[in-house]
């Protein structure tokens, strides 16, 4: 399959339910892994960085990290317009601190141990 891969938390509540959106309106170029699939020896960034934020690798082989890498997955469907707002320049840095700070307390309270 060519496109898209997003790499997801599979323990997570939350991703699991939105990556069951995902799969049922994606255009089938984009690729869901669960990261807790992944084998050790994956040529990819470390499992905790994986954990802490989403990673999407594009085709090209680069990758987007946290909201970057969410609202390039929801592009691979219908919805992706009402995404595309949380790139605006004047928003983006505040959509990305409010993720990051979700991001990061949702990973202490999964993995903190």
């Amino acid at each position: 399959m060519s496109g898209d891969t997003l790499y997801y938390d599979g323990n997570c509540p939350l991703c699991n339910a939105e990556m069951d959106k995902l799969k049922r309106f994606s255009d089938g170029k984009l690729q869901l892994v669960d990261i807790h699939s992944l084998p050790d020896n994956a040529n990819l960034p470390a499992k905790g960085a994986l954990l802490n934020r989403l990673h999407l690798k594009q085709e090209t082989g680069d990758f987007l990290i946290g909201l970057d890498a969410n609202v390039a997955a929801w592009q691979h469907t219908r919805f992706g317009i009402l995404f595309r707002w949380l790139r605006w320049p004047l928003l983006r840095s505040i959509a990305d601190w409010v993720y990051g700070r979700w991001a990061t307390s949702r990973y202490r309270r999964l993995y903190a141990d």
